[in-house]
């Protein structure tokens, strides 16, 4: 075909023949369109990129005064030669490139890379985990009401992982459970459920089912870990829908519940813009690696891309109190606190002289009458910067040193004003939710 060009066009035009060659070259090389008519001039339209640009505005003499040559032409910034768009049109013969199944390379550079599989194993590592759960409510044989949700098998035994309120009546301060709970696999097994513990302050729960054949489980992974802009999945049953995936990246890693309008003690959630609707409650939100790193709870109903998790690190510790007291027990000492980083202590330096010299910590702006702060002495404007002998730089590392210490004395290092260290025993009390 390029030689049959060439020919034609130099018979035609000769004094356009070398001009015709390089536009010919050009098209070949670098990916052009030629259009011609069915008459015996054809008309020619060539669309080309830098540099033939260059060349083609170029006179047939000048054109030939200048050195030339295919390498300068392609030379690519590494100094090598290259036909990048003519190479990328020629088909693939390897292969593996042209199988789209399970033998293509599917590496990724780095952990959290997304590779062309990624999203499709990671749902595939924790999707068989994922269960819907029904709860139907009755009185003398009449259903009354159906509630519906996802969950978790975490362990081989049938423990399920799961949010409060699918279980239980979540406008009730007791534990009242909902009805009888039907638990389907994504295999199509069913079971009948039993609460084991629930926490309604964190909304979460654990049921359990028994098998005599193996349950599939996921595994755990670490919340603490997660960045904004990671990518995540949330698996679950949305209004029944069994096996549904939906993915997006992390908003927020610690959404604080006062900035939703929640009330009660404090808690922190993940933020993602991942779909979820009525059933997703209480099923995964899993890492690019299959593994869990927070259990979906809510949605911001009047918005779009506005979901909510509780970190699966907070999941964990709930785990364990169950185990250890058959409850979560929160200590209460009676603090407003406040995170301090290098800008606000600059701001409040800038009204407060006497403000402490501190770099990190946590300021106390309020202490609430006949607390166990206010009995162990503290005063607004302390800035708590050690707790049992470990430097604090934020509210969440208190709260971990704490973690269910109720009736224990605490030794806590406060710096006042005109830097003057103060070191208070504190006896924190049992939280209560309604408070």
């Amino acid at each position: 075909m390029l030689r049959f060009l060439l020919t034609r066009s130099a018979f035609r035009k000769p004094r356009r023949s070398a001009a015709a060659g390089l536009l010919v070259l050009a098209a070949a090389a670098g990916g052009a369109t030629i259009a011609s008519s069915s008459n015996d001039y054809p008309q020619t339209t060539i669309s080309v990129s830098f540099p033939f640009r260059h060349f083609l505005s170029l006179s047939t003499s000048e054109f030939f005064s200048k050195e030339f040559s295919l390498r300068s032409l392609f030379s690519n910034p590494d100094g090598g030669a290259s036909l990048p768009h003519f190479a990328s049109s020629i088909p693939s013969t390897n292969p593996v490139m042209e199988n789209s199944g399970e033998n293509e390379d599917d590496s990724r550079c780095c952990r959290g890379c997304l590779g062309r599989n990624t999203i499709v194993k990671a749902a595939a590592a924790a999707g068989p985990a994922v269960v819907n759960i029904s709860v139907t409510q009755g009185i003398h044989g009449l259903m009354l009401g159906k509630s519906i949700g996802s969950g978790t098998i975490i362990d081989p035994d049938g423990t399920i992982l799961t949010c409060a309120h699918v279980v239980v009546d979540h406008q009730s301060t007791r534990k009242d459970f909902r009805g009888r709970i039907s638990v389907t696999l994504q295999d199509g097994r069913e079971f009948e459920g039993t609460v084991v513990n629930v926490d309604l302050h964190s909304d979460i729960a654990l049921l359990k089912i028994k098998s005599k054949t193996p349950l599939p489980t996921a595994k755990l992974g670490l919340s603490s870990k997660l960045r904004p802009g990671d990518w995540v999945l949330a698996l679950g049953c949305p209004l029944s829908l069994q096996n549904t995936i939906t993915s997006g990246i992390v908003s927020c890693v610690d959404r604080k519940s006062i900035d939703l309008g929640l009330g009660g003690i404090r808690r922190e959630y993940l933020q993602t813009d991942c779909a979820i609707n009525q059933g997703n409650s209480g099923g995964p939100l899993v890492n690019l690696d299959g593994e869990i790193v927070g259990i979906n709870i809510m949605k911001v109903a009047a918005a779009d891309g506005l979901s909510f998790a509780v970190p699966i690190d907070s999941v964990v510790k709930i785990i364990e109190q169950f185990m250890k007291n058959g409850r979560v027990v929160r200590p209460w000492l009676g603090l407003k606190m406040l995170d301090l980083n290098e800008m606000i202590i600059a701001q409040i330096k800038e009204r407060d002289a006497f403000f402490p010299d501190v770099s990190k910590g946590v300021l106390v702006p309020m202490v609430t009458p006949g607390s166990p702060a206010e009995r162990a002495g503290f005063r607004p404007g302390d800035v708590v910067i050690e707790f049992e002998g470990k430097p604090v730089g934020g509210i969440k590392e208190i709260i971990d040193i704490m973690g269910d210490k109720v009736g224990q004395p605490l030794k806590v290092l406060v710096k006042r004003e005109k830097n003057r260290l103060v070191t208070l025993t504190v006896i924190p009390e049992e939280a209560d939710p309604e408070r």
